[in-house]
């Protein structure tokens, strides 16, 4: 069974890190959902408006690719699923972030989940 991950702030825009997040982990064997709530398919994946939305109780890992004003807005949904790994990537936390996330008892890992997949956001090119 592949390990899951879904990672909110996708894009079908292949310039954004949402979308090299995507493509790391599909190349690390994922099995990933990406979220947004306006894109409909990023890299040939359907996408989840929301966490809730998507299929699985449990994900081994969730990926924020958002600005912090919009990471706090969703904090809370993080609730609804048994996460192993939630990664704040570089520029998506700020000090009322990370406050908010320990009250919710989240236990985020700051850095770079392409890094974490065993790749460099590099080895996806642009186009």
């Amino acid at each position: 069974m592949k390990p899951t991950v879904a990672v909110i702030g996708a894009s079908s825009d292949r310039r954004k890190y949402g979308n090299k997040a995507v493509r790391a982990h599909i190349a690390a064997g994922f099995e990933v959902f990406p979220i947004h709530p306006t894109e409909t398919v990023v890299e040939g994946l359907p996408v989840y408006r929301t966490l809730a939305d998507v299929p699985a109780d449990r994900l081994d890992r969730v990926t924020v690719y958002l600005p912090p004003a919009k990471v706090l807005e969703m904090l809370g949904t993080l609730t609804s699923k048994s996460i192993g790994t939630f990664i704040l990537n570089p520029g998506t936390s700020n000090a009322e972030v990370l406050a908010e996330a320990e009250r919710l008892s989240l236990k985020p890992i700051t850095g770079c989940s392409i890094l974490a997949a065993g790749v460099t956001p590099d080895q996806f090119p642009d186009e």
